[in-house]
């Protein structure tokens, strides 16, 4: 009998000091967190946003729009992200000067009313943007639009299908 229950001690200790080495990690989450990368609308038909979501919540890419004053009326402008931030489901980015003009865009990236990646409106950035200006006395003008800007399609290529 004594061996029988030296060695349940035994297993019992072993149990134990495998539980206390055993790396945990409770809150791991169960799924990578959603690619919200890719092109979104921005305020007029042809202009865009390009949003690259890099690791650690880290926000690069640019918009692009009309130029549309006297010196650069109909050309094509970039106005690269000089920072951007996702934090869950939360973006915000500030582009660089481009003509003494840049945007704030402090939000949210929702589902919108695509049916499946890479469709239409799939995702939503919905939230504020502050277009701010600087005169050439350096003054500062701002204006704020409420916006939701969607996601443009997506080609997939050859994705393999789930089986």
């Amino acid at each position: 009998m004594k061996p029988l229950l030296l060695f349940s001690a035994i297993l019992l200790n072993l149990s134990l000091l495998a539980q206390t080495t055993a790396p945990q990690n409770p809150s791991a989450p169960a799924k990578p967190a959603e690619n919200y990368s890719g092109t979104y609308s921005f305020l007029q038909d042809g202009e865009f946003v390009q949003i690259n979501i890099e690791d650690e919540g880290k926000v690069t890419g640019f918009v692009s729009r009309y130029g549309d004053t006297e010196t650069d009326r109909g050309l094509f402008l970039d106005h690269f992200f000089k920072e951007g931030k996702l934090d869950g489901k939360k973006l915000s980015f500030t582009t660089k000067v481009v003509h003494g003009l840049w945007y704030d865009f402090k939000g949210a990236v929702e589902r919108g009313d695509g049916k499946k990646v890479g469709d239409e409106a799939y995702y939503v950035l919905k939230g504020t943007l502050i277009q701010s200006n600087v005169d050439s006395q350096q003054k500062i003008t701002t204006k704020s639009h409420d916006v939701a800007f969607k996601s443009f399609p997506q080609d997939l290529g050859d994705t393999p299908e789930k089986k």
